[in-house]
Formats: structure tokens, C-alpha cells, sequence
């Protein structure tokens, strides 16, 4: 291990551990009023419960209280930073059960796992193939989040009109929107059934139901689901007979379903074609290397013309694989 990459592993090393101690101690926020007069009114209740506690529970919700101050702290340094409120969407869109805070951290551990990973397991301690392997984990998480936010609004779209189905059904045999919305919560599958039965709570609790709609359509992006809360929406305004108007807004998303599955099929070649041609190379590059280290470490090795290479391949295999992917997206 060379001297310089000493340096870099130590330096990350310390960065690491630099911001752990920056978000222990550099957060400071003060009580807010309501917490401080619960604060004085448990106090009582606490120091009563002190006095009957066994010692082994005691020390475990000790333990406890001090994991979930650190975790509240966290989440108030990172919760007002810019793209919290992205990674906040994201996360309930995929429906993880996780905070942003929890969220960043994952990126952190993941960078530093694929590093080491990479590093001293995979290519023999190469930092540049170290570095790479810590690049891609620190995107790892987001790619797991947007793959799972992918499958959801494909099985969401796909139930739909047996969704709408089972709504027209409830408002025909009387029941209200709201009603027939706790019925699809109570009969439907997944993913269906918790984002209607949220809609329901959140109603329950006091928020307008055009806005628990809406709600419903930032973690669900779907189009045809746009179409129902918009018809919604309008019937309740100026009335109308909303079974009918579901009933054609459900024959209209089975028919577009059916011609988005007839386009899949057809376009099934140059997507994978797509998929072959972008990961060809990296393969081939993975399986050369470990075949001959010696040859194919002069590519990572050489900074003058190996890492410029390097960069160009893989940016021409990205864009490449953007043109393929455009080409074959066909909106309906």
C-alpha cells in the first residue's frame, strides 16, 4: 500500500468520524414550550416510576432514550436542508419505513462498505477501483428506494381498475365517497389498500379530502390515477353521477393498460439490446481483470491515459443507454 493511499483511506477515516461528531454535538436545539410543560408534568410520573422500576429495565430504557435522542437530534440537522424534502418523498413513495436522517446515514455506511469491499476483497487494493466501488455505494441506497417506488406504481396502476371496479360497485349500493374509499382500504391488495386507508386517516383527522387526495397522487404519480382524483374532485363540486363517471374512467385505464402492454412487448428487443450493449463492456472489463490483473491494471493504473479512458467509456455506455431508453419509451 502505497503512501498516498494511506493518506486517502485515513482522511475519509476522518471525515467520517468528523461529521458523527459534528452531528453529535454541534446540535443544540432548544425545547420548544410544549415539550418543556409536558417536561415539568412527567416529572412527577418519572420519578415514581424510578422508584418501582427494576434496575435491568431501567438501564435498558436508558439505553433506549439515549439511541432515540441521538436519532431526534440527527433528524433536526438534516431536516431542513434542501433535499430533505426530496429524500422525504422518496421515502414514503417507496413506503420505507425510514427518516432522512436514517436515509443519509445508509449512504454513508453503504459508500464505506462498498469501498472497503472493493478495495481489499475485490481488486487487490487498487484505489481507483476502490473509489469507484465507494461511488456506487453511495447511490446504491437511492437506487433500491426508486426501484421499490417503481414496483409500487407498477402494481398500483395495474389494480386500478379492479380499484375502481370495487368504488363504483360501493357508490352504487349506496354508499358516500368516503365510505367506499374505507371499503377499498378494507378489500383491496397491496399497495392499494394502505394509500387508500391512509386517505381515510387522514380525512378521519381533520385534512379537506381534496388535499388527502392530492396527497395520495405525491406519493403515487400516476397519470390515470390524476384523471379519477380530478373527476373526483369536479363531481363534488358541481355534482353528478360519479359511479358513471368511473365506470368509463375504468374501461378507459383498461384499455390503456392493455396498449402499454402490447408497446412492452414490441419494444422488449431494444431494451434489452439496450441492456446487453451498456453492460457488455463492464463485464467484459470485470472478467479481463480478474483473468489478468497485470494487463488490465495498467488501465487503472496509467492517470495520464488510462483514467481518461476510463471516463470516456463509461461516459459514452451512460449516454448510449440514455438515447436507447428515449428511443424506446413511447408515451401513450
Amino acid at each position: 500500500m502505497t503512501g498516498i493511499q494511506i493518506v486517502i483511506i485515513a482522511a475519509a477515516a476522518v471525515a467520517a468520524v468528523g461529521i458523527i461528531i459534528w452531528g453529535i454535538v454541534s446540535v443544540r436545539s432548544e425545547k420548544d414550550i410544549i415539550e418543556e410543560r409536558l417536561g415539568r408534568y412527567e416529572e412527577g410520573n418519572q420519578f415514581s416510576l424510578e422508584l418501582t422500576e427494576d434496575p435491568e429495565e431501567k438501564r435498558l430504557r436508558e439505553k433506549e432514550e439515549r439511541k432515540q435522542f441521538l436519532r431526534d437530534r440527527i433528524d433536526k440537522i438534516v431536516e431542513d436542508r434542501p433535499f430533505a424534502k426530496g429524500w422525504r418523498t422518496q421515502l414514503a413513495r417507496a413506503d420505507v419505513k425510514l427518516t432522512v436522517a436514517e436515509f443519509a446515514a445508509l449512504h454513508v455506511i453503504s459508500m464505506f462498505g462498498f469501498f472497503f469491499l472493493g478495495y481489499f476483497v475485490l481488486f487487490g487494493q487498487q484505489i481507483v477501483m476502490g473509489i469507484l466501488s465507494g461511488f456506487v455505494g453511495f447511490f446504491a441506497p437511492r437506487i433500491v428506494v426508486s426501484r421499490k417506488i417503481q414496483t409500487r406504481l407498477v402494481k398500483f396502476e395495474t389494480q386500478l381498475p379492479d380499484t375502481l371496479g370495487l368504488w363504483v360497485n360501493a357508490l352504487r349500493s349506496g354508499y358516500s365517497v368516503l365510505q367506499s374509499m374505507e371499503a377499498i382500504g378494507r378489500d383491496s391488495p397491496e399497495p392499494t389498500a394502505s394509500e387508500f386507508r391512509r386517505v381515510v386517516q387522514e380525512v378521519s383527522l381533520g385534512i379537506d379530502q381534496e388535499d388527502a387526495l392530492a396527497h395520495l397522487l405525491n406519493r403515487m404519480e400516476s397519470e390515470d390515477l390524476d384523471l379519477v382524483i380530478t373527476a373526483v374532485n369536479i363531481q363534488r363540486e358541481v355534482g353528478g353521477n360519479l359511479a358513471e363517471i368511473l365506470d368509463v374512467i375504468s374501461h378507459t385505464i383498461r384499455e390503456r393498460i392493455k396498449l402499454k402492454g402490447e408497446i412492452r412487448v414490441l419494444t422488449a428487443q431494444g431494451r434489452i439490446t439496450g441492456y446487453l450493449i451498456s453492460g457488455l463492456p463492464i463485464v467484459l472489463a470485470l472478467f479481463l481483470y480478474g483473468i489478468n490483473p497485470d494487463y488490465m491494471g495498467n488501465l487503472f493504473e496509467n492517470r495520464g491515459c488510462g483514467w481518461p479512458m476510463l471516463g470516456i467509456g463509461l461516459a459514452m455506455i451512460g449516454i448510449g443507454m440514455a438515447v436507447i431508453q428515449k428511443i424506446v419509451d413511447i408515451e401513450i
